[in-house]
């Protein structure tokens, strides 16, 4: 009998039940609904939460039938007590892993207590260079011949968290912000779709910040 994967050392069902989490358009949503139509996958997202009504990535959540929710930050008092309703609402649906997918918010304490090694996010940079809202900006004017994108795991520390993968994308000369950023969204929707299908069907470790599929 094959072992159970697990996330973190947390046994993970078939399929895994995936939360996605987003604040726009939600390309890489799609990509994950798209690919959790074949069941060889290994995943069912179960829904899709936003800190914002009126967003494409809803609308593509609700079109494929998924439950939505959406906890706003300016309805709560503190950022803890937001924190915390976003942390209740995905647990109403019992993840196994939660995505953030383009997901503009910084989770707190409560939410990483409950999902820590759990979580992914991707950061269109080669962590650690670059962090935070401005990555290929910062690549583009640092002057680097070489950036990309990296999938992580979520941490307190802003796209700090232990790496799952990392994927490269050469800076040219006649490179804007926006020309560079598409090329890079590309290969990080593709690493997003490849890695949490690989971590729900074979499982993750996390020991010493390396991620390792399998047991």
């Amino acid at each position: 009998m094959p072992p159970t994967p697990s996330a973190a050392g947390r046994p993970l069902r078939r399929p895994a039940r995936v939360v996605v989490l987003v604040s726009g358009a939600g390309t890489n949503l799609q990509a994950l609904l798209d690919a959790s139509r074949e069941p060889s996958y290994g995943v069912e997202i179960v829904a899709v939460g936003a800190d914002r009504d009126g967003i494409e990535g809803l609308a593509r959540a609700e079109r494929a039938g998924v439950p939505t929710f959406v906890r706003r930050l300016r309805e709560h008092a503190t950022r803890a007590d937001w924190d915390r309703a976003l942390t209740d609402a995905c647990r109403e649906h019992d993840p196994d892993l939660v995505v953030l997918a383009g997901f503009m918010k910084l989770t707190g304490d409560a939410f990483l207590a409950e999902y820590a090694g759990r979580c992914v996010n991707t950061h269109p940079a080669l962590s650690p260079a670059f962090p935070g809202m401005h990555g290929p900006a910062d690549a583009l004017a640092y002057g680097v011949r070489v950036t990309g994108a990296t999938l992580f795991v979520v941490d307190a520390g802003v796209d700090t968290g232990p790496i799952v993968d990392q994927v490269a994308v050469r800076v040219e000369d006649d490179d804007d912000v926006e020309a560079l950023h598409e090329r890079i969204k590309v290969v990080e929707r593709e690493m997003l779709v490849t890695c949490v299908g690989r971590m729900a069907r074979e499982g993750f470790t996390i020991t010493d910040r390396k991620v390792r599929f399998g047991q």
